[in-house]
């Protein structure tokens, strides 16, 4: 291996990596199997491709073409040299309007595709559902389909001229009349016309083996079509030529509902003379939530275009009148198109967890069967499945006949594995039994390729190797695919994973309590490689910063799983490759909600982090960001604000204290307010207006604009950030939420053996507690968040027992910064599974907008009427849900939306040495463009307390808290009536 490494290096431009973390990347693609390569290059162009080819064949390695890695069957992944063309051969090199074409690299990502072609009035017509990270040379050697191949077809319809390299170095530009056959191909399909011509079952989605009817001098002996679909077994791709489509210039989407999914296969047939830009079918299993949705429970989503929206919309209402459905729904708007198509494109993640959280797995995702046949088909295969004990949500291009499912397969143990293999011989028995193909859209790979003989029987199997032999005698490309197959039971991902369940901190409540189910979560879907973010979406900023898989939520989870299998990541916890990935992982939580499959990073993260260091010195960052809330609180009880605050203002002594506390030296240290929240709320106490339940519940009095003493009891939680470093965000939350009706109180700081009795005042102390004296609530996140889970546990569990009193009540808890409610509703409970309080506190937990919207409904805010700029906290946007801020600020007039993404700085990782220039990056992303591009006037809203300090830190502007801008409207209010 040393030696290949070398030549290699010597003979490319491009990247070789032989690496830990280079060869765990590419171990799997999105399929069910796993093989280690040797190494992984990224070639730069068509010279170091040869290059690598010429390396690996004197040495006798294989080598595969790798493009955005979400395949299913298995044929992106190999035991030789990977080639990676996403980082640098990912280019459009040319795009004529005129024409209609364009010239692309491999490794372009088709949605880069669209965006340049759009102005023109253009698009590529295959968009498979992965069409934000899917790579041109992977669409073409898995010929992929999409949604709207029913009007477009496949993507060898739209493939002009392809650019190979051979496995023995011939640069060849396929074409049609033979153009680019390499020697031997034309005379072996000239010999076997009356194969080729009644071989081949008509499907518009045959996907399965080589297309060598496409050699037909009827159909033009078109070698760059056939080449399509050869899954990296016949050539290496460097270079497209592509056909366009012209765009329609408006849409419209019908949805129509169904009793069932066989009700919506049957009918989607028959409504393809309609000339429908898509069918796409699926069933209530799949939808989360069908609010969006007509009732029923299946959907055919059939978009039609036009050249204006009145055209499109007609012929969807056409489509609509003819069809017999249990109800319809017909859309125009963009936005709210592109928000069911989101619940469609999801589906392939959505589909990988049974509705009770059961794992299921691709291997059987794209059978086809001819459209008419379509609903029969699936009666049949629902039988099969049920005759096998198995269960499984079909979906997809009903209108093609086109079906994926993901199956609950237990792959785990031998029986299951056993199971799995009978069920795939009796379902290609099946599909071949309704004149279908075995792959309709993601290629044969490892998964079906062993099963092609029943498809086409062992006289065109035999062919399909010799034409391997033409192109590619000495298998050196991606060899187990198609021709001489691997089992299709053997190497799965799964086998190399811990039988028994991982000791682990954290409870991972959705998967039973293992580790590896959690790990096991991702399956390569890759939504988290997305090179831009739309709408409120988060996932993933690291990647999006710096392009490295490893910086992916994918790349993570699979550096985990090969930790966990121990081959190639060999040092467990330990793992400096492992903790790397992680360092720059924001633990912003997006993965959680924007991940189809619900990885959630931000917990292994914080659970690795924990394992890593565990006995060994951590690094000086977690002590001084982790245990902020201690640094913060001994300041406040010194008394020593001002202190801290001037010697953070000189130079030398604030570079020495980043220094010593590994913090990033472009980096300000924040101001410490010199009188805390909680003073100010005693002060306030004392002078007779508004108190709290500082020691268990004292009677709250009228106070403030509009306040009402006898309203809903709330208790307001003072987070270390708000305590310490924001106060004026509390103090304005306790205005408005008075002024709303509600009465406030903060919760206990002595932990009482009983709760209050009598009028509220006469309360029952542990004895203890008066000798450590008054203590604070904390959710712990400081904590989590740099893997210190120990003292995590204990804080949270301290908080608990200072929350006793208030578990007891109704009342609800109401938290400011969204980081501490997001870890109060998942991090405490998950991290105190074994304590039933912790449930108890997150059922509590409520938003400031939450709170005005649930307990003072009847409550009108003050009007504002500005426009509004910023972003949506990303732990909202994951845990928390931002609808009832939306409604609020709707009410009070603050129009526009927030941006998503995140600010950048999520808490400790801005402030960490080494995290600076990521951290810059992903608040240009969307945050700052949105505030320098906001009109005069504009409020910036920034509900938490690190997007507060990004902006201004990096842009100069005041971001400020929803509660804020109604206290100050309020307050307004006052003066206009008092004068």
């Amino acid at each position: 291996m040393a030696n290949l490494e070398a030549e290699l290096r010597g003979a490319v431009r491009g990247e070789v990596g032989f690496d830990v973390t280079s060869r765990a990347l590419v171990t799997m693609d999105a399929s069910n199997y796993r093989r280690v390569p040797r190494g992984v290059v990224a070639p730069v162009d068509a010279d170091d491709v040869a290059a690598v080819l010429a390396v690996c064949r004197e040495h006798g390695v294989p080598v595969v073409a790798r493009g955005g890695g979400t395949s299913i069957a298995g044929q992106a992944t190999g035991t030789g040299v990977v080639l990676d063309f996403t980082r640098h051969m990912n280019r459009l090199v040319t795009l004529d309007p005129e024409a209609r074409t364009a010239v692309v690299q491999p490794g372009l990502v088709l949605d880069r595709l669209q965006e340049a072609a759009a102005p023109h009035g253009l698009r590529f017509g295959p968009d498979p559902s992965t069409h934000s990270r899917c790579t041109l040379g992977g669409m073409i050697g898995n010929n992929s389909c999409g949604s709207h191949s029913v009007a477009w077809g496949t993507t060898a319809d739209s493939v002009r001229e392809l650019d190979v390299v051979t496995a023995r170095g011939g640069r060849l530009r396929l074409g049609r009349d033979w153009a680019g056959a390499p020697d031997g191909l034309r005379a072996l399909a000239e010999g076997e016309l009356a194969r080729l011509r009644t071989g081949f079952p008509e499907l518009p989605r045959r996907i399965s083996g080589y297309a060598l009817d496409a050699l037909l001098p009827e159909r033009g002996a078109d070698v760059a079509r056939s080449f399509c679909g050869s899954e990296g077994t016949l050539g290496v791709l460097t270079g497209a030529v592509v056909r366009l489509v012209e765009a329609p210039r408006a849409r419209a989407l019908a949805v129509l509902a169904y009793a069932d999914e066989s009700a919506a296969a049957e009918a989607a047939a028959g409504l393809l003379p309609f000339g429908p830009l898509t069918v796409e079918g699926m069933a209530a299993d799949l939808v989360p939530s069908p609010a969006a949705l007509p009732r029923g429970g299946a959907w055919l989503f059939v978009e039609t275009g036009g050249e204006s929206a009145a055209e499109a919309r007609a012929r969807a209402e056409a489509i609509v009148r003819a069809a017999d459905v249990v109800d319809a729904l017909v859309v125009t708007d963009p936005a709210g198109q592109r928000a069911l198509w989101r619940i469609r494109e999801d589906a392939s993640g959505t589909a990988t967890r049974m509705p009770d959280g059961t794992e299921a797995w691709p291997g059987w995702e794209d059978c086809a069967v001819p459209p008419a046949r379509l609903g029969a088909y699936l009666r049949d295969f629902r039988a099969l499945m049920t005759a096998h004990g198995l269960r499984g949500t079909p979906y997809g291009h009903f209108g093609d006949g086109c079906i994926h499912v993901r199956i609950d397969f237990d792959l785990l143990t031998a029986p299951g594995v056993a199971r799995f293999r009978r069920f795939s011989e009796e379902l290609a028995e099946l599909v071949v039994a309704h004149g279908g193909s075995l792959s309709g859209e993601h290629g044969d790979g490892q998964a079906r390729a062993e099963l092609l003989p029943r498809m086409y029987g062992a006289g065109m199997v035999g062919l399909f190797e010799r034409v391997k032999g033409v192109w590619d005698p000495d298998d050196l490309l991606n060899p187990g695919m198609l021709v001489r197959p691997a089992p299709l039971d053997g190497g799965l991902r799964f086998s190399v994973l811990p039988r028994e369940p991982v000791d682990v901190a954290f409870g991972y409540p959705s998967d039973g309590g293992d580790f590896s189910a959690a790990v096991r979560r991702c399956v390569g879907v890759a939504k988290c490689r997305t090179t831009s973010v739309s709408g409120s979406g988060v996932m993933c900023p690291s990647f999006r910063a710096t392009g490295a898989e490893e910086h992916s939520t994918r790349g993570r989870a699979r550096l985990l799983h090969e930790m966990l299998a121990g081959e190639v990541v060999t040092d467990g916890w330990r793992s400096e490759e492992v903790r790397d990935a992680l360092d720059l992982c924001l633990s912003c939580k997006g993965c959680r909600s924007d991940c189809p499959v619900g990885v959630d990073m931000a917990t292994y993260k914080a659970e690795f982090l924990h394992q890593h260091y565990a006995g060994r010195r951590r690094p000086a960052a977690h002590h001084a960001l982790g245990r902020l809330p201690e640094w913060l609180r001994a300041v406040s009880r010194t008394r020593t604000a001002w202190l801290v605050n001037a010697l953070s203002a000189v130079p030398p002594l604030a570079w020495a204290a980043k220094r010593l506390g590994g913090l990033a030296p472009e980096r300000e240290i924040p101001r410490v307010a010199s009188r805390t929240f909680s003073r100010w709320w005693e002060r306030r106490r004392a002078g007779g207006g508004g108190v709290g339940g500082a020691a268990g519940g004292d009677e709250p009095a009228r106070r403030g604009s509009g306040g009402v003493g006898q309203g809903r009891l709330v208790v307001l939680w003072p987070d270390t950030f708000t305590e310490h470093l924001s106060p004026a965000v509390g103090q304005a939350a306790v205005r408005v939420l008075e002024a709303a009706g509600l009465r406030v109180a903060l919760p206990p700081t002595l932990r009482l053996e009983k709760p209050p009795v009598g009028n509220g005042r006469t309360v029952a102390l542990d004895p203890l507690s008066l000798l450590r004296g008054r203590d604070r609530v904390c959710c712990g996140l400081t904590y989590v968040s740099t893997g210190q889970l120990d003292r995590a546990r204990a804080v949270m569990r301290r908080t608990l027992d200072l929350l006793e009193p208030v578990l007891e009540t109704d009342a609800p808890v109401v938290v400011l910064e969204p980081s501490c409610a997001a870890a109060l509703r998942t991090d405490v409970p998950e991290l105190l599974h074994d304590d039933p309080r912790a449930a108890r506190l997150a059922a509590k937990v409520l938003t400031f907008a939450e709170t005005l919207e649930r307990h003072a409904p009847g409550w009108t805010p003050p009007r504002v009427d500005r426009p509004v700029a910023g972003q949506t906290h990303c732990h909202q946007h994951a845990v928390l849900g931002d609808a009832p801020d939306r409604r609020l600020r709707e009410a009070a007039l603050l129009t526009g939306e927030l941006s998503g993404g995140c600010c950048g700085l999520a808490g400790n990782f801005g402030f960490e040495k080494g995290h600076y220039e990521v951290s810059a990056a992903c608040a240009e992303e969307q945050l700052l463009p949105s505030v320098r591009d906001a009109p005069d006037g504009t409020v910036v809203l920034a509900d938490g307390y690190s997007c507060r300090t990004q902006l201004e830190q990096l842009a100069g502007v005041r971001g400020r808290h929803l509660a804020e801008v109604l206290a100050e409207a309020l307050e307004e209010d006052l003066r206009r009536d008092g004068a």
